[in-house]
């Protein structure tokens, strides 16, 4: 017998509680002191104990309240796969997205959990650890934030566009991602490098800004971020009709998408290591 996954308004409001619970333990943790743990890609890209501590957190009341789903987190992988039948619950999650901004005490870094049913993101929620901004969208039930629902910018001309960006950790593609920019940013009003991708998304939901680009993103980072910002209007995609991935993540309005698209394949963004 196949299992059914309950509702995408349900999973939500779980992955609110339970995201709440792990973004006030991230702060908790900030104010105490944060120390790295850890480095994963290179000795820039840290680990610090407060992520393995959230995660876990979020591992265990996953357990606790939907036992047998499985589970894909940043910092322990794959939890808990279970059958892998059709209508099973994937959550995905990043317990501090922003990891080195969290280690300054930069108040840009979030919790991000999102429920997956037959690979499709239906549900997710993303909060920012320092401000409580809370950001939560549901598969054709829109984005929302402080009881607001969220539409994207409006703007038209790519020439008047404010981007979001990122860079990676290894210093060639870190160069590759900078001649980007350098051929791109003359042909928009100017680009933001803020340091988390999950909110780069929700920012570009409520159009605070209007669009955002970035290669090398997991399925952690986009998860949640990307449903909130496809239900606020947004067209999330990569290069030539793929999905956004770790090739490339394009996030516009419809009316920016394709100048943007076409700028960035121009400039090679998927390229590069």
């Amino acid at each position: 017998m196949h299992r059914s996954a309950p509702p995408a308004r349900e999973l939500l409001a779980i992955a609110l509680d339970v995201a709440r619970d792990a973004a006030a333990t991230a702060h908790r943790m900030r104010a105490e002191g944060v120390s790295v743990a850890a480095t994963k890609s290179t000795v820039t890209d840290v680990v610090t104990a407060a992520d393995r501590a959230v995660e876990r957190q979020v591992l265990d009341a996953l357990r606790r309240l939907r036992p047998g789903d499985a589970v894909l987190g940043e910092e322990y992988g794959t939890q808990d796969t279970g059958p892998g039948e059709p209508g099973g619950v994937r959550w995905i999650i990043d317990p501090i997205d922003g990891t080195v901004n969290y280690l300054y005490g930069l108040p840009y870094s979030a919790v991000s959990l999102a429920a997956e049913v037959d690979g499709v993101v239906v549900a997710g929620v993303v909060r920012n650890v320092s401000t409580g901004e809370e950001w939560t969208a549901t598969a054709g039930g829109g984005a929302w934030r402080d009881g607001v629902r969220l539409r994207c910018s409006g703007e038209t001309d790519l020439g008047q566009a404010l981007l979001g960006t990122g860079f990676g950790y290894d210093a060639g593609r870190r160069e590759h991602q900078a001649s980007v920019v350098a051929g791109l940013i003359r042909h928009v009003r100017d680009i933001r490098r803020m340091g988390a991708a999950a909110l780069d998304l929700c920012l570009v939901a409520e159009g605070r800004l209007d669009a955002y680009f970035e290669k090398g993103l997991s399925p952690w980072d986009l998860a949640a971020g990307g449903l909130v910002a496809a239900e606020a209007g947004v067209r999330v995609a990569g290069l030539a009709s793929s999905p956004a991935g770790p090739d490339l993540v394009i996030a516009a309005p419809p009316a920016l998408f394709t100048p943007l698209h076409d700028r960035l394949a121009d400039l090679d963004a998927a390229g590069g290591p």
